[in-house]
This record gives C-alpha cells, sequence and structure tokens, in this order.
C-alpha cells in the first residue's frame, strides 16, 4: 500500500507499508529498471540511512530500503525483536514485492539478520554487501567487552528496563553529542536534518525496541550462526565493505561464507558509509552487482 510519508522524505522514492508476520513493515522504494537492491539499516538509523545513496543506485537497479521491525515507522508493538524474526519478515517483504531474488545490502547490526536472510533463504538473494558489521559467533560479541574497547552503550540496550530509562528523552543528546561524532569521520556528513529524522523515530513510544531486540540477539546467538555458516552455509557472492573498523567486516565474512569473498576499504571514512560516501559506497555496489547480473 503506497503512503504518505511520515517523516523526510525524497523525490525518488515512494513510501510503502505492508501488514506481514504479525507486524507492519514501512519501506520506500525507487528505480524502474534493473535488478533488484534491498537495503537493510543498522542502529541508530532507520532507511533514512540510505537517502544519499538510494537515488545512485535506483540509475541502475530497482531499490527498496525497509525500516526493520521496531525502527522508524515500522511497526513497534509487543513480540519478538531477534534477529531471526526480521530476516522472516525480510524473506515475506520479498515474496511480497514479487521481485526476488535481491542483491542484498546490510550494515551494523542489521549483520545477523541479512546473514540469516542469504542463507536460510538463499532463492530470494543473489548478493549480499556487508557494510562495516559483524556477526554473533564470528567475533562481534567483542563489541560488547568494554575491557577490550567494546562500547558501553551496548550494556545499557541489553539489560531490561535499562534503555528506556536512560535513552528515553535524551534520543538527540545520545546521536548528535556521542554517538555519530564518535563514529564519524566525515564532517558534516550527519547533518541536523539527519538527526532530527532519527531522533523521531527512535522518540516515539518504544521507539528503541527494534535495538533491544537485535543488541539481545547479537549476545545470544552464536552458536546459531555458526551452525547456519555450516549447513546450509552462506553460498551466494560476498562484498565486505570497511572504513571505520577497518578489515573487521572482511575477516568475519570470509570466516563466515562459504564463496569467495571480495572486499573493498574506505580510507578517511568512519562507520556510517552510506551517509559519509555515498558516491564511493555507490559505485562498488553498482560494480559488484554488475558483475553478478553479467
Amino acid at each position: 500500500m503506497t503512503t504518505p510519508p511520515q517523516g523526510a522524505t525524497i523525490p525518488e522514492v515512494a513510501h510503502h507499508r505492508v501488514e506481514l508476520n504479525g507486524t507492519t513493515l514501512h519501506y520506500v522504494a525507487a528505480g524502474s529498471s534493473g535488478t533488484p537492491i534491498l537495503l537493510v539499516h543498522g542502529f541508530p538509523e532507520t532507511w533514512w540511512a540510505f537517502h544519499r545513496l538510494i537515488p545512485l543506485l535506483a540509475r541502475n537497479h530497482r531499490v527498496f530500503a525497509v525500516d526493520l521491525r521496531g525502527f522508524g515507522d515500522s511497526g513497534n508493538g509487543p513480540g519478538p525483536y531477534d534477529s531471526a524474526t526480521a530476516a522472516e519478515d525480510l524473506h515475506l517483504l520479498i515474496e511480497h514485492l514479487g521481485v526476488g531474488p535481491v542483491h542484498l545490502t546490510g550494515q551494523d547490526i542489521a549483520g545477523a539478520t541479512v546473514f540469516r536472510l542469504a542463507a536460510a533463504y538463499a532463492r530470494d538473494v543473489l548478493s549480499l554487501t556487508a557494510i562495516e558489521t559483524g556477526l554473533p559467533g564470528f567475533g562481534m560479541e567483542v563489541l560488547a567487552d568494554i575491557t577490550h574497547g567494546g562500547a558501553w552503550y551496548i550494556g545499557v540496550l541489553t539489560t531490561p528496563g535499562i534503555p528506556e530509562m536512560l535513552l528515553t528523552g535524551r534520543e538527540y543528546d545520545f546521536m548528535a553529542r556521542f554517538l555519530f561524532p564518535a563514529l564519524t569521520s566525515v564532517p558534516g556528513a550527519v547533518a541536523e536534518a539527519d538527526l532530527d529524522e532519527f531522533v523521531r523515530t527512535y522518540a516515539r513510544p518504544d521507539g528503541w525496541r527494534g535495538a533491544i531486540g537485535l543488541y539481545r540477539s547479537m549476545l545470544e546467538e552464536g552458536p546459531g550462526i555458526t551452525a547456519l555458516a555450516q549447513t546450509p552455509g552462506l553460498n551466494v557472492p560476498v562484498l565486505a565493505v570497511g572504513a571505520g573498523a577497518g578489515s573487521f567486516t572482511s575477516a568475519t565474512m570470509t570466516q563466515a561464507a562459504s564463496t569467495e569473498v571480495s572486499s573493498v576499504l574506505l580510507d578517511g571514512v568512519g562507520h556510517y558509509v552510506a551517509m559519509e560516501a555515498p558516491e564511493e559506497l555507490a559505485k562498488a555496489i553498482v560494480e559488484f552487482t554488475a558483475s553478478i547480473d553479467r
């Protein structure tokens, strides 16, 4: 169902909402030809993280960018918010769109979700592009270990009742004064309008529910992800895009994938690649997907 935007938008996209798997998913669509690309955001993001990237990709592809359950303008009522449920949501979304298989692109905390989709629903996926992401069972858990440089806010998000107590009403300060300045390298890449859009959705009632669910998954699902890597395995072509975290994404995907992994490392770019270096990212994705489409 086509819907008017509830927040920020760009002229190139149409907004849609669909009821599936016990929730409502909001997604945007752009482009009229070419193989489809599905973009899956990380944290503290929504589909808006890709608003500079989408028009660049839409020159060659049909492009879809989704708000995962619990994020953005998708549903966030009571229910499961783990990566397995999110992967099933995406499988059903691709089925609903009728465009599969897709070139799947995921970043940051969406890593386990897109990995599950590509491994468990391989017929849905032409390729996987992993951007600045890791996987439980393959070293991502170290991000929660503050004694070795891990992030304190992961502990906050995974402790029952604490995110609501510490982050509700402080969404702008958390993002504008801490998280984006700490993890970006390109000045001005996250503008005030971007902050306003991200804050808008995280500040809604239960706006942290999606992030809480995926971070709790990260700390619990290592055995499940490593088992999936063995059977049925990740058997689609993989592109690993590293930036602020260096070769972490490439090293992770090389361990987890059953296929050869291509890699791109973007110098001078921080963690939020789609906002910091959309042209470079688009070039890498288009070249990678073109090699597969040929």
